[in-house]
């Protein structure tokens, strides 16, 4: 039996109610984003990154639009120090882009730093220390007064170093651990260090609150966040900042919320890759903006792109279904879905098609470089009619009769029981094709003459499993008639109960295909389909694959 008992919460409400969050709706603009990929990310992996490997994934990182880029720890490690020197030295930093550097609040740490940073046209230094409550007594056992000592210092330096070195710096801090500590505490020494660094409209500050460990639900989180913008010093010219992590699987409701409570900015990575449990996935809590009709101001335009390359710099596999960006996360293969989709595509593309509002797909998968055939509609034994059919009709130009369409999603999902796989497109359509297009076994025909005297009468030569006959019949139109001709030469019991018609391509010598269906006397459907470039000839096709399928 598992003990629930050793456990107790761990975070600290704030002093006061702080719940003006709650009445916001959603989140209205972008933040400021800020990829912790090089760095969070980085260190998160079995075998982390290469130098070139590095350099590749920053170059994506700007391709998608991050303006704000952590490169590393360059004085923990030789080769983020490497890295972070190649950057600057090869001038690979985009002028609209600012790395960011990572320092514990030591002095020798810091001063690397700095050594590392020189020559960066524009460098935030990320200094931290923790602050918990359970790392002020297990780890440091050190006092309140010693913690926030140890964050003054580590300011009073960094700005000390700023103005003995050449470049442009922002200040970052956070206390680190902060869902942890007491928010009373976690203010006074955000507060505290803004004293040291007094920072102005021209040189903002930033103060991280990093949920480094998750500890509550998301609202207690949003609730300290309130806390924290409501009584930081210089309140104008501090920009507050989200690093969470996801130990309770609640990232990106976490920075939902936090921005909701006055947060305007966002550390994160792609797919979510990070120590532990890993950081807020910034894809999902973009693309949730995005699905909201707020522009992100990140381009995922090719996720099929970046996921490729993500897996290849890092060694990760994304998920399947991973929000926006799994390869199934737009995937229909249930009857009832896809018919619901394929129906809402067809009220979009004649009603509303400026507006999104597709059942059961949150954005348009074009948008994300997905195609409606190889990742939305897909068949298996648990698919129908209308998944079949969207697919013939969108991809192969076949628009089938509702009760045909739902023979044929009988026909793949019998298909695929069998064979216990999806069936792909191409599969799809040949299988049509096998089953209901042009079937001339057991009955052919191989000649059909017309004459209209007021009515049609019709000569038709037919065999039926070898043996051949000529038979004549009338009808009120050709097709009756061949069909009259062919009850009297084999005494067949049916109705015809569906005839359609359509180009399948269109031009003047484009073929065109008929369906045909049958009511036999047991009250079943049989149905067939012709292609010919002669629509006579299409139907009569049509017709004798429908017997044959009887």
């Amino acid at each position: 039996m598992m003990n629930y008992k050793k456990y107790v919460r761990q975070y600290f409400m704030p002093p006061v109610k702080c719940m003006k969050w709650a009445e916001k709706e959603y989140v209205e603009k972008a933040p400021i984003w800020c990829s912790v990929d090089l760095r969070d990310g980085n260190q998160a992996l079995v075998i982390p990154m290469s130098l070139e490997q590095k350099i590749e994934f920053f170059k994506l990182l700007v391709k998608i639009g991050f303006k704000e880029i952590e490169v590393g720890f360059p004085a923990a490690s030789e080769t983020e120090y490497e890295f972070l020197r190649a950057l600057i030295e090869q001038n690979l930093i985009p002028e609209d882009v600012t790395i960011q550097v990572l320092t514990q609040a030591r002095e020798h740490i810091i001063r690397k730093t700095f050594e590392a940073v020189k020559g960066a046209p524009r460098a935030i230094i990320h200094v931290y220390n923790s602050t918990s409550l359970s790392q002020r007594e297990q780890v440091f056992r050190k006092s309140k007064e010693e913690i926030r000592k140890i964050a003054v210092d580590g300011a009073a330096l960094l700005k000390k170093l700023a103005d003995e070195t050449d470049g442009n710096f922002l200040f970052e801090y956070s206390p680190e651990s902060f869902t942890g500590t007491e928010p009373e505490y976690a203010l006074e020494v955000c507060n505290a260090v803004l004293d040291v660094w007094k920072p102005t409209p021209d040189q903002k500050a930033i103060i991280n609150l990093p949920v480094t460990v998750e500890h509550s639900m998301p609202h207690v989180y949003a609730s300290q966040v309130e806390y924290m913008c409501d009584n930081l010093n210089y309140r104008e010219n501090v920009i507050v900042s989200l690093h969470p992590h996801n130990d309770r699987g609640c990232g990106v409701a976490d920075s939902e919320l936090g921005l909701l409570a006055g947060a305007e900015r966002i550390e994160g990575t792609l797919f979510g890759n990070g120590e532990r449990t890993g950081n807020v996935d910034i894809i999902t809590l973009a693309m949730n903006m995005y699905a909201q009709g707020v522009d992100p101001e990140l381009d995922f335009s090719d996720m099929p792109g970046i996921c490729e390359k993500y897996e290849k710099f890092t060694g990760m596999n994304v998920d399947p279904r991973s929000p926006y960006s799994g390869s199934l996360v737009f995937a229909a293969f249930s009857g009832s879905h896809q018919d619901a989709i394929a129906k809402g595509m067809h009220w979009i593309e004649e009603k509303d098609p400026d507006h999104w509002t597709v059942p059961y797909l949150p954005i348009d998968p074009r948008d994300v470089g997905r195609s409606y055939d190889a990742n939305v509609i897909r068949i298996n034994s648990q698919s129908g009619k209308g998944g079949v059919g969207y697919i013939l009709e969108t991809k192969y130009g076949l628009n089938l009769p509702p009760k045909m369409r739902e023979a044929m999603g009988y026909a793949a999902k019998a298909v695929s029981d069998h064979t216990h796989k999806e069936l792909h497109p191409d599969e799809i359509f040949e299988l049509f094709k096998e089953t209901f297009e042009n079937v001339k076994k057991p009955l052919d025909i191989q000649k059909v003459h017309f004459q209209q005297n007021g009515h049609i009468t019709t000569q038709v030569t037919s065999s039926f499993e070898g043996r051949v006959i000529t038979t004549e019949a009338d009808g009120n139109g050709r097709l009756d008639a061949v069909s009259n001709a062919l009850k009297k030469a084999y005494d067949m019991q049916y109705t015809l109960v569906s005839y359609t018609e359509h180009a399948l391509e269109m031009s003047t010598s484009s073929k065109a295909i008929a369906y045909v269906g049958i009511q036999k006397p047991d009250g079943s459907l049989s149905w067939g389909a012709g292609v010919d470039s002669d629509i006579i000839r299409a139907s009569i096709d049509a017709l004798v694959t429908a017997i044959n399928n009887r």
